[in-house]
Protein backbone atom coordinates (compact mmCIF):
# COMPACT_ATOMS: atom_id res chain seq x y z
CA UNK A 1 0.00 0.00 0.00
CA UNK A 2 0.87 3.30 -0.70
CA UNK A 3 -0.38 5.30 2.37
CA UNK A 4 1.42 8.59 0.80
CA UNK A 5 3.69 8.98 -2.05
CA UNK A 6 6.72 8.42 -0.27
CA UNK A 7 5.66 4.67 -0.38
CA UNK A 8 5.02 4.61 -3.94
CA UNK A 9 8.37 5.88 -4.47
CA UNK A 10 10.21 3.49 -2.12
CA UNK A 11 8.24 0.54 -3.93
CA UNK A 12 9.02 2.43 -7.56
CA UNK A 13 12.97 3.37 -7.01
CA UNK A 14 14.03 1.49 -3.42
CA UNK A 15 14.05 5.45 -1.91
CA UNK A 16 13.33 5.34 1.78
CA UNK A 17 9.99 6.44 3.14
CA UNK A 18 8.14 9.05 5.39
CA UNK A 19 10.28 11.68 3.26
CA UNK A 20 9.24 15.06 1.91
CA UNK A 21 7.11 13.06 -0.88
CA UNK A 22 5.15 12.43 2.27
CA UNK A 23 3.30 15.58 2.21
CA UNK A 24 1.43 14.24 -0.43
CA UNK A 25 -0.95 11.59 0.81
CA UNK A 26 -2.27 9.13 -1.95
CA UNK A 27 -6.16 9.36 -1.30
CA UNK A 28 -6.24 12.97 -1.57
CA UNK A 29 -4.29 12.44 -5.12
CA UNK A 30 -6.82 10.53 -6.75
CA UNK A 31 -9.91 12.53 -4.87
CA UNK A 32 -8.61 15.46 -6.91
CA UNK A 33 -7.38 13.18 -9.85
CA UNK A 34 -11.37 11.51 -9.88
CA UNK A 35 -12.92 15.16 -9.81
CA UNK A 36 -10.43 16.79 -12.35
CA UNK A 37 -11.58 13.65 -14.77
CA UNK A 38 -15.11 14.15 -14.47
CA UNK A 39 -14.74 18.02 -15.06
CA UNK A 40 -12.67 16.67 -18.18
CA UNK A 41 -15.53 14.27 -19.14
CA UNK A 42 -17.87 16.90 -18.59
CA UNK A 43 -16.26 19.97 -20.51
CA UNK A 44 -16.19 17.44 -23.63
CA UNK A 45 -19.82 16.89 -23.57
CA UNK A 46 -20.99 20.43 -22.65
CA UNK A 47 -19.03 21.11 -25.73
CA UNK A 48 -20.51 18.30 -27.75
CA UNK A 49 -24.35 19.76 -26.87
CA UNK A 50 -22.99 23.26 -27.42
CA UNK A 51 -22.29 22.69 -31.02
CA UNK A 52 -25.78 20.68 -31.45
CA UNK A 53 -27.42 23.89 -30.50
CA UNK A 54 -28.88 22.37 -26.67
CA UNK A 55 -27.19 25.42 -24.92
CA UNK A 56 -27.30 29.01 -25.99
CA UNK A 57 -24.79 31.44 -24.79
CA UNK A 58 -25.03 34.48 -22.25
CA UNK A 59 -23.93 37.28 -23.60
CA UNK A 60 -21.81 38.76 -20.97
CA UNK A 61 -20.21 42.44 -21.03
CA UNK A 62 -16.10 42.64 -20.75
CA UNK A 63 -14.20 45.39 -20.02
CA UNK A 64 -10.74 45.46 -20.94
CA UNK A 65 -7.72 47.79 -19.89
CA UNK A 66 -8.98 48.86 -16.49
CA UNK A 67 -7.41 50.57 -14.02
CA UNK A 68 -7.01 47.96 -10.86
CA UNK A 69 -8.98 48.88 -7.65
CA UNK A 70 -8.04 48.19 -3.87
CA UNK A 71 -10.39 45.15 -3.74
CA UNK A 72 -8.37 43.77 -6.23
CA UNK A 73 -4.98 44.69 -4.79
CA UNK A 74 -6.46 43.17 -1.17
CA UNK A 75 -8.00 40.14 -2.58
CA UNK A 76 -4.85 39.07 -4.02
CA UNK A 77 -2.78 39.93 -0.94
CA UNK A 78 -5.52 38.33 1.04
CA UNK A 79 -4.03 35.14 -0.91
CA UNK A 80 -0.66 35.74 -0.31
CA UNK A 81 -0.83 35.75 3.38
CA UNK A 82 -3.16 32.78 3.78
CA UNK A 83 -0.28 30.72 1.31
CA UNK A 84 2.98 32.53 2.92
CA UNK A 85 1.23 31.88 6.95
CA UNK A 86 0.22 28.50 6.68
CA UNK A 87 2.74 27.57 3.68
CA UNK A 88 6.03 28.20 5.67
CA UNK A 89 4.28 27.17 8.87
CA UNK A 90 3.99 23.93 7.52
CA UNK A 91 7.22 23.68 5.99
CA UNK A 92 8.67 24.75 9.03
CA UNK A 93 6.64 22.14 10.95
CA UNK A 94 6.88 18.99 8.67
CA UNK A 95 6.87 16.53 11.30
CA UNK A 96 2.95 18.01 12.96
CA UNK A 97 1.97 18.47 9.74
CA UNK A 98 2.23 14.47 8.85
CA UNK A 99 0.82 13.62 11.94
CA UNK A 100 -2.63 15.67 11.50
CA UNK A 101 -2.74 17.93 8.12
CA UNK A 102 -6.22 19.17 8.67
CA UNK A 103 -5.75 20.04 11.96
CA UNK A 104 -2.52 22.20 11.08
CA UNK A 105 -4.11 23.36 8.04
CA UNK A 106 -7.37 24.81 9.48
CA UNK A 107 -5.64 26.12 13.25
CA UNK A 108 -4.46 29.55 13.75
CA UNK A 109 -0.49 28.75 13.76
CA UNK A 110 1.32 29.91 11.45
CA UNK A 111 4.04 32.44 10.43
CA UNK A 112 2.79 35.77 10.58
CA UNK A 113 6.15 37.83 9.01
CA UNK A 114 5.98 34.88 5.90
CA UNK A 115 2.58 35.91 5.37
CA UNK A 116 2.98 39.47 5.63
CA UNK A 117 6.11 39.70 2.97
CA UNK A 118 4.30 37.19 0.83
CA UNK A 119 0.57 39.49 0.70
CA UNK A 120 2.86 42.30 -0.06
CA UNK A 121 4.56 40.27 -2.90
CA UNK A 122 1.32 38.97 -4.33
CA UNK A 123 -0.69 42.62 -4.26
CA UNK A 124 2.50 44.53 -5.82
CA UNK A 125 2.47 41.46 -8.74
CA UNK A 126 -1.35 41.83 -9.49
CA UNK A 127 -0.43 46.17 -9.34
CA UNK A 128 2.20 45.72 -11.82
CA UNK A 129 0.22 43.47 -14.14
CA UNK A 130 -2.82 45.34 -14.22
CA UNK A 131 -0.51 48.15 -14.74
CA UNK A 132 0.63 46.57 -18.14
CA UNK A 133 -2.23 45.99 -19.06
CA UNK A 134 -4.53 49.05 -18.25
CA UNK A 135 -5.41 51.27 -21.32
CA UNK A 136 -6.05 54.77 -21.56
CA UNK A 137 -9.95 54.30 -22.53
CA UNK A 138 -10.99 50.78 -21.51
CA UNK A 139 -12.21 48.87 -24.73
CA UNK A 140 -15.78 47.51 -23.55
CA UNK A 141 -17.31 44.37 -25.49
CA UNK A 142 -19.63 41.60 -25.55
CA UNK A 143 -18.70 38.03 -25.33
CA UNK A 144 -20.44 34.31 -26.00
CA UNK A 145 -20.15 32.59 -22.37
CA UNK A 146 -21.18 28.93 -23.06
CA UNK A 147 -21.74 26.82 -20.42
CA UNK A 148 -18.20 24.57 -21.39
CA UNK A 149 -16.41 28.14 -20.35
CA UNK A 150 -17.65 28.15 -16.81
CA UNK A 151 -16.11 24.22 -15.86
CA UNK A 152 -13.80 25.81 -13.68
CA UNK A 153 -16.11 27.29 -11.86
CA UNK A 154 -18.43 23.96 -11.79
CA UNK A 155 -15.56 22.16 -10.95
CA UNK A 156 -14.56 24.40 -7.61
CA UNK A 157 -18.37 24.24 -6.44
CA UNK A 158 -18.86 20.67 -6.66
CA UNK A 159 -15.49 20.13 -4.85
CA UNK A 160 -16.18 22.34 -2.33
CA UNK A 161 -20.12 21.52 -2.13
CA UNK A 162 -18.94 18.09 -1.99
CA UNK A 163 -16.47 17.87 0.44
CA UNK A 164 -18.91 19.46 2.83
CA UNK A 165 -21.34 16.89 2.01
CA UNK A 166 -19.18 13.61 2.93
CA UNK A 167 -18.27 15.35 5.82
CA UNK A 168 -21.86 16.00 7.11
CA UNK A 169 -22.83 12.68 5.93
CA UNK A 170 -19.98 11.04 7.68
CA UNK A 171 -20.89 13.07 10.61
CA UNK A 172 -24.47 11.71 10.65
CA UNK A 173 -23.02 8.34 10.27
CA UNK A 174 -20.70 8.53 13.41
CA UNK A 175 -22.50 11.04 15.98
CA UNK A 176 -21.18 9.82 19.28
CA UNK A 177 -17.90 11.27 17.77
CA UNK A 178 -19.26 14.24 16.53
CA UNK A 179 -20.36 15.23 20.03
CA UNK A 180 -17.55 14.27 22.23
CA UNK A 181 -15.42 16.50 19.67
CA UNK A 182 -17.54 18.68 17.52
CA UNK A 183 -15.01 21.18 15.40
CA UNK A 184 -12.41 18.17 15.62
CA UNK A 185 -14.27 15.81 14.36
CA UNK A 186 -15.32 18.27 11.23
CA UNK A 187 -11.80 19.33 10.26
CA UNK A 188 -10.00 16.09 10.76
CA UNK A 189 -8.79 14.79 6.83
CA UNK A 190 -10.51 11.38 7.63
CA UNK A 191 -14.17 10.09 7.68
CA UNK A 192 -15.69 11.16 4.12
CA UNK A 193 -19.09 9.79 3.07
CA UNK A 194 -18.68 9.40 -0.83
CA UNK A 195 -22.78 9.23 -0.65
CA UNK A 196 -22.76 12.71 0.93
CA UNK A 197 -19.87 13.66 -1.55
CA UNK A 198 -22.01 13.26 -4.70
CA UNK A 199 -25.29 14.64 -3.65
CA UNK A 200 -23.54 17.55 -1.74
CA UNK A 201 -21.53 18.24 -5.10
CA UNK A 202 -24.91 17.75 -6.97
CA UNK A 203 -26.49 20.29 -4.68
CA UNK A 204 -24.08 22.98 -4.75
CA UNK A 205 -24.01 22.48 -9.29
CA UNK A 206 -27.26 22.88 -9.48
CA UNK A 207 -27.73 25.98 -7.52
CA UNK A 208 -25.51 27.28 -9.60
CA UNK A 209 -26.57 26.19 -12.81
CA UNK A 210 -30.08 27.70 -11.94
CA UNK A 211 -28.64 30.83 -10.75
CA UNK A 212 -26.91 31.13 -14.11
CA UNK A 213 -30.42 30.30 -16.30
CA UNK A 214 -28.64 27.17 -17.39
CA UNK A 215 -30.78 24.41 -18.65
CA UNK A 216 -30.29 21.92 -15.43
CA UNK A 217 -31.47 18.41 -17.13
CA UNK A 218 -29.26 18.93 -20.57
CA UNK A 219 -26.64 19.10 -17.94
CA UNK A 220 -27.41 16.27 -15.92
CA UNK A 221 -27.30 14.17 -18.85
CA UNK A 222 -23.80 15.30 -19.72
CA UNK A 223 -22.21 14.80 -15.87
CA UNK A 224 -23.68 11.41 -15.67
CA UNK A 225 -20.70 9.30 -17.36
CA UNK A 226 -18.50 11.88 -16.01
CA UNK A 227 -19.28 11.23 -12.58
CA UNK A 228 -19.27 7.37 -12.43
CA UNK A 229 -16.17 7.39 -13.73
CA UNK A 230 -15.02 9.77 -11.71
CA UNK A 231 -15.80 8.04 -8.91
CA UNK A 232 -14.32 4.98 -10.51
CA UNK A 233 -10.71 6.78 -10.38
CA UNK A 234 -11.12 8.20 -6.53
CA UNK A 235 -11.62 4.47 -5.68
CA UNK A 236 -8.17 4.09 -7.27
CA UNK A 237 -7.01 6.33 -4.28
CA UNK A 238 -9.40 4.04 -1.84
CA UNK A 239 -7.36 0.80 -2.91
CA UNK A 240 -4.13 2.14 -2.57
CA UNK A 241 -3.88 3.68 0.47
CA UNK A 242 -6.01 1.18 2.32
CA UNK A 243 -8.40 3.88 3.89
CA UNK A 244 -10.51 1.47 5.62
CA UNK A 245 -13.21 1.26 2.61
CA UNK A 246 -12.52 -2.85 2.64
CA UNK A 247 -14.46 -5.70 2.78
CA UNK A 248 -15.21 -7.82 5.37
CA UNK A 249 -12.91 -10.64 6.44
CA UNK A 250 -13.17 -12.98 3.10
CA UNK A 251 -14.28 -17.08 3.04
CA UNK A 252 -11.84 -19.42 1.22
CA UNK A 253 -10.77 -18.81 -1.96
CA UNK A 254 -12.36 -21.39 -4.05
CA UNK A 255 -10.84 -23.65 -6.77
CA UNK A 256 -12.17 -22.29 -9.61
CA UNK A 257 -10.47 -18.62 -9.20
CA UNK A 258 -8.19 -18.44 -11.73
CA UNK A 259 -7.43 -14.64 -11.23
CA UNK A 260 -4.62 -13.37 -8.86
CA UNK A 261 -4.97 -13.86 -5.02
CA UNK A 262 -5.04 -10.24 -4.30
CA UNK A 263 -8.10 -9.93 -6.05
CA UNK A 264 -10.12 -11.79 -3.71
CA UNK A 265 -8.32 -11.03 -1.03
CA UNK A 266 -5.83 -8.51 0.53
CA UNK A 267 -4.42 -7.59 4.02
CA UNK A 268 -3.44 -4.13 3.14
CA UNK A 269 0.21 -3.60 4.20
CA UNK A 270 1.16 -0.34 5.14
CA UNK A 271 -2.39 0.58 5.10
CA UNK A 272 -2.80 4.87 5.51
CA UNK A 273 -4.94 3.64 8.89
CA UNK A 274 -2.39 2.07 10.57
CA UNK A 275 -5.11 -0.57 11.06
CA UNK A 276 -4.10 -4.43 11.92
CA UNK A 277 -0.80 -6.09 12.99
CA UNK A 278 2.75 -5.29 13.16
CA UNK A 279 4.92 -6.15 10.18
CA UNK A 280 7.30 -7.95 10.82
CA UNK A 281 11.16 -6.09 10.95
CA UNK A 282 9.30 -2.65 9.75
CA UNK A 283 10.38 0.60 11.58
CA UNK A 284 8.20 3.15 9.33
CA UNK A 285 4.96 5.57 9.64
CA UNK A 286 2.83 2.66 8.70
CA UNK A 287 4.17 -0.49 9.19
CA UNK A 288 0.72 -2.71 9.95
CA UNK A 289 -1.23 -4.71 7.64
CA UNK A 290 -5.16 -6.50 8.79
CA UNK A 291 -4.72 -9.83 10.81
CA UNK A 292 -7.47 -11.38 8.50
CA UNK A 293 -7.23 -10.97 4.55
CA UNK A 294 -10.37 -9.32 3.12
CA UNK A 295 -12.20 -8.70 0.10
CA UNK A 296 -10.95 -5.63 -1.55
CA UNK A 297 -14.23 -4.15 -2.72
CA UNK A 298 -12.21 -0.89 -4.45
CA UNK A 299 -11.23 -3.13 -6.96
CA UNK A 300 -14.68 -4.08 -7.30
CA UNK A 301 -15.86 -1.01 -7.63
CA UNK A 302 -13.18 0.22 -10.07
CA UNK A 303 -14.31 -2.43 -12.36
CA UNK A 304 -17.59 -1.79 -11.80
CA UNK A 305 -18.02 1.62 -12.30
CA UNK A 306 -15.53 1.70 -15.31
CA UNK A 307 -18.42 -1.20 -16.82
CA UNK A 308 -20.70 1.46 -15.93
CA UNK A 309 -18.93 4.50 -16.93
CA UNK A 310 -18.42 2.56 -20.59
CA UNK A 311 -21.86 1.86 -20.95
CA UNK A 312 -22.89 5.50 -20.37
CA UNK A 313 -20.51 6.96 -22.77
CA UNK A 314 -21.83 4.84 -24.81
CA UNK A 315 -24.95 5.34 -24.57
CA UNK A 316 -24.64 9.27 -24.60
CA UNK A 317 -25.19 9.77 -28.04
CA UNK A 318 -28.37 7.37 -28.71
CA UNK A 319 -30.14 8.08 -26.10
CA UNK A 320 -32.50 10.80 -27.28
CA UNK A 321 -35.03 11.60 -24.03
CA UNK A 322 -33.67 14.40 -22.24
CA UNK A 323 -33.22 13.34 -18.56
CA UNK A 324 -32.91 9.69 -19.45
CA UNK A 325 -29.03 9.28 -19.35
CA UNK A 326 -29.19 10.61 -16.08
CA UNK A 327 -31.92 8.77 -14.30
CA UNK A 328 -30.09 5.24 -16.03
CA UNK A 329 -27.37 6.93 -14.07
CA UNK A 330 -28.84 6.64 -10.31
CA UNK A 331 -30.02 3.53 -10.91
CA UNK A 332 -26.78 2.01 -12.17
CA UNK A 333 -25.04 3.60 -9.22
CA UNK A 334 -27.22 2.38 -6.73
CA UNK A 335 -27.81 -0.86 -8.18
CA UNK A 336 -23.22 -0.93 -7.36
CA UNK A 337 -23.46 0.53 -4.18
CA UNK A 338 -26.09 -1.91 -3.01
CA UNK A 339 -24.28 -4.84 -3.91
CA UNK A 340 -20.85 -3.75 -2.85
CA UNK A 341 -22.47 -2.86 0.76
CA UNK A 342 -23.20 -7.00 1.12
CA UNK A 343 -19.35 -7.44 1.55
CA UNK A 344 -17.84 -4.19 2.96
CA UNK A 345 -17.57 -3.26 6.09
CA UNK A 346 -19.43 -0.20 7.54
CA UNK A 347 -21.78 0.75 10.15
CA UNK A 348 -24.70 -1.13 10.48
CA UNK A 349 -28.42 -0.10 11.58
CA UNK A 350 -31.19 -1.95 12.26
CA UNK A 351 -35.19 -0.56 11.49
CA UNK A 352 -38.00 -2.85 11.45
CA UNK A 353 -36.12 -6.36 12.16
CA UNK A 354 -33.96 -5.17 8.99
CA UNK A 355 -29.83 -4.56 9.16
CA UNK A 356 -28.60 -2.17 6.36
CA UNK A 357 -26.08 0.58 6.31
CA UNK A 358 -26.34 4.36 5.47
CA UNK A 359 -25.01 3.54 1.57
CA UNK A 360 -27.42 0.44 1.25
CA UNK A 361 -30.14 3.01 2.21
CA UNK A 362 -29.52 5.45 0.44
CA UNK A 363 -28.56 2.91 -2.94
CA UNK A 364 -32.08 1.65 -2.21
CA UNK A 365 -33.70 5.03 -2.62
CA UNK A 366 -31.27 5.57 -5.59
CA UNK A 367 -32.95 2.83 -7.57
CA UNK A 368 -36.11 3.27 -6.76
CA UNK A 369 -35.69 7.37 -8.01
CA UNK A 370 -33.95 6.07 -11.15
CA UNK A 371 -36.73 3.58 -11.88
CA UNK A 372 -39.41 5.97 -11.55
CA UNK A 373 -37.26 8.54 -13.52
CA UNK A 374 -36.68 6.29 -16.60
CA UNK A 375 -40.41 5.41 -16.35
CA UNK A 376 -41.91 8.69 -16.30
CA UNK A 377 -39.97 9.91 -18.64
CA UNK A 378 -40.44 7.12 -21.16
CA UNK A 379 -43.88 8.34 -21.18
CA UNK A 380 -43.92 11.43 -20.70
CA UNK A 381 -40.56 12.33 -21.85
CA UNK A 382 -38.94 14.78 -24.88
CA UNK A 383 -36.14 14.41 -27.27
CA UNK A 384 -33.56 16.79 -27.24
CA UNK A 385 -33.98 20.16 -28.98
CA UNK A 386 -32.14 23.63 -29.14
CA UNK A 387 -32.74 25.82 -26.26
CA UNK A 388 -33.95 28.89 -26.57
Amino acid sequence: MFPNLSYFFHWLVGTNPDNGLSLVNTFGLFLAAGLFTASYLLQIELKRKEKEGIFSPEKVKMIKGTPITISEILTNALYGFIFGFKGVYIFQNIAKFKKNPAGSMFSLDGNWLAGILVAILFGFLIYRDKQKAKLDKPVVFMKDIYPSDRIGTITMIAGIAGIIGAKLFAVIENLPAFFNDPIGTFISGSGLAIYGGLIGGFIGVFIYLKGKNISTIHVMDAIAPAMIIGYGVGRIGCQLAGDGDWGIVATAMPEWWFLPDWLWSYDYPHNVNKEGIPIDGCTWAYCKKLAQKVYPTPLYEIVMTSIIGGFLWFMRKRVKIIGMLFFMYVFLNGLERFFIEKIRVNIKYEAFGITYTQAEFIAVILMIVGVIGMLYLRKNGKTAIPSA
